[in-house]
């Protein structure tokens, strides 16, 4: 339990400084491009700034979010505060829908009435600077998202992800219309990188519901667990299995099924033996394991399936 408890200290600690980083590198972005866009006037350039601005809320809340989703269980919430991270990326998902709506309603009107783009040569720098800056935020993340499996992060990164792709798309704005005079390439694009911020929001909010609704843990998982349990050599088999996540937690029960000649003692060693193989396998999990004599199980006729 020691080895678990430090594990969930480095997790935390790198869950933090992660939101703590998404923060800072939200609000240079909004500094650098704010000032780019009032240069130029281009409305690719403004919806890139108006995501880094809703990115710096999110961030903000996500940073709250994940503060308080590390604190460990206690009296009264005794599954822990990892539901925090779900209700972050839900919040995140609203944020993300109002910046997309803007975008696209300025994006309508630039296509009604072109307007030229100024000061090209800026803005072209500032969007360089901002995809060197968000690639380095994103691959930090990763790297937290891998380590944790947060979904408040993986969110935070899902949405960085997409403002690479988006920074992309306003640096093709910027020559299109800028060099080429190709003035509608600048709300065109400005168009497709809102409905694919409403396309990160369905991502984000799917994630956080599932973790809200206490979705099963992935197949791969589940199987992993089975054949984990299944390998102990007096385990005959198991039923009533439930899995779920919740931040940095996830929870584990099932029944196993034992011989029914065995010692009380005997099927508790074995339960304590099983518990270990899989507290090994998922460090971060708590456990609940029900010991069962084979020879009910059968009267009873409980049924368990694999996962396909």
């Amino acid at each position: 339990m020691a080895e678990a408890g430090e594990i969930r200290k480095n997790h935390s600690g790198l869950m933090v400084r992660a939101a703590a980083a998404s923060l800072l590198v939200a609000i240079v972005l909004i500094l650098i491009k704010g000032w780019a866009w009032y240069l130029s006037g281009s409305v690719a350039l403004l919806g890139s700034l108006i995501d880094s601005f809703m990115d710096m809320l999110a961030s903000a809340m996500n940073f709250v979010a994940v503060r308080f989703a590390v604190i460990p269980a206690d009296d009264e919430h005794r599954f822990g505060h990892g539901k925090a991270e779900a209700i972050a990326g839900l919040m995140q998902a609203m944020v993300i829908t109002i910046s997309a709506i803007l975008l696209l309603v300025e994006a309508v009107k630039h296509l009604i009435t072109p307007q030229p783009i100024q000061q090209t040569d800026i803005g072209m720098v500032v969007i360089v600077i901002s995809i060197i800056l968000t690639l380095a935020l994103v691959s930090y993340q990763k790297y937290v998202v891998r380590k944790t499996n947060s979904v408040a992060i993986s969110a935070d990164s899902l949405h960085y992800a997409g403002d690479l792709l988006l920074n992309l798309a306003v640096l093709f704005a910027l020559v299109l219309g800028g060099y080429l005079g190709w003035y509608m390439a600048d709300p065109l694009f400005g168009m497709g990188i809102g409905l694919y911020l409403l396309y990160n929001v369905y991502l984000i909010a799917r994630s956080s519901i599932d973790m809200l609704m206490d979705r099963e843990m992935e197949d791969a998982e589940r199987e992993q667990i089975i054949e984990i349990v299944r390998s102990h050599p007096e385990v005959i088999n198991l039923h009533d299995m439930k899995t779920r996540r919740s931040g940095l937690d996830s929870f584990i029960q099932f029944h196993i099924e034992l011989d029914s000649d065995i010692s009380l003692r005997r099927a508790h060693r074995i339960s304590h033996e099983v518990e270990d193989k899989l507290q090994k396998a998922f460090p971060d999990a708590e456990l609940i394991i029900h010991m069962d004599p084979e020879e009910v199980v059968s009267k009873e006729n409980v049924q368990f399936e694999v996962p396909e």
